[in-house]
């Protein structure tokens, strides 16, 4: 939190605050767009001759609706914007908390779109799983948090793990601490369910799980390499030869 607003993060932080804001704003455009097409003039055909207040009661209940929208789709919008930033983050946090180690390696630009397209489709899947367990008593808020905890965690994680490591040993490291990596997607969710706060999701997202994969790869090279040879049995007792003769 305290490097989001540094000097250092300013060039980035402009990017993506805008980005993410135009984002926003074409997608609500766009549903908008997609509402009056579609759902009006269906409206007026199954419910015909409504009178004027009507029309604004179904304009207010559509607005609330595309807001409510709006709302789950920050978080798929943060991903594949933090797939386009994500290494510009990572460069600030490495080269001002971790100078004395070597920089990781951006990924090639194509593969760096391609996956935040396609985490981009996941999270709007889970998403969608989501609102439909909105409906469900007891479990509708903590569904958000668990669907975008999970997802948002997984993918900055192995976003961050993947400037230092082959893909698959990144998402090898994730599966490994997979619950460190849940709860650290739990905060990056708590900071997406705050209004306005959340426009900056990404670099939160992707400077936190830059620490996580450091510490994380920190206690890996710590870890006592166990040997498993089995001792082998003291030849001291036992295999001692009785060198005299006999008489």
């Amino acid at each position: 939190m305290s490097r989001l607003f540094s000097p250092e993060f300013r060039s980035v932080f402009i990017k993506t605050l805008g980005l993410t804001l135009l984002a926003l704003v074409a997608l609500w455009f766009g549903l908008t767009s997609l509402v009056e097409w579609l759902a009006l003039p269906w409206l007026e055909t199954l419910i015909p001759g409504l009178p004027s207040w009507a029309g604004w009661l179904g304009g207010i209940i559509a607005a609330i609706a595309l807001a409510f929208g709006m709302a789950l789709l920050i978080a798929p919008v943060t991903a594949i914007i933090a797939g386009l930033f994500l290494d510009d983050v990572a460069e600030v946090v490495e080269r001002t908390d971790y100078p004395g180690d070597p920089p990781g390696r951006a990924m090639p630009a194509l593969r760096s779109l391609a996956l935040a397209i396609k985490f981009f489709g996941v999270v709007i899947l889970g998403n969608i799983v989501a609102l439909l367990l909105l409906l469900v008593p007891g479990i509708n808020i903590a569904a958000f948090f668990i669907v975008n905890g999970y997802l948002l965690g997984r993918e900055f994680f192995e976003f961050a793990a993947m400037r230092f490591r082959p893909e698959t040993e990144a998402r090898a490291l994730r599966k490994k601490y997979a619950g460190t990596v849940f709860l650290a997607g739990l905060l990056i969710a708590a900071f997406l369910a705050v209004p306005l706060v959340n426009l900056v999701t990404p670099l939160f997202a992707a400077a936190m799980m830059v620490h996580l994969h450091k510490a994380i790869s920190a206690r890996e090279s710590h870890a006592p390499i166990q040997n498993s040879r089995k001792p082998r049995p003291s030849s001291s007792s036992g295999s001692t030869m009785n060198s005299t003769r006999p008489e």
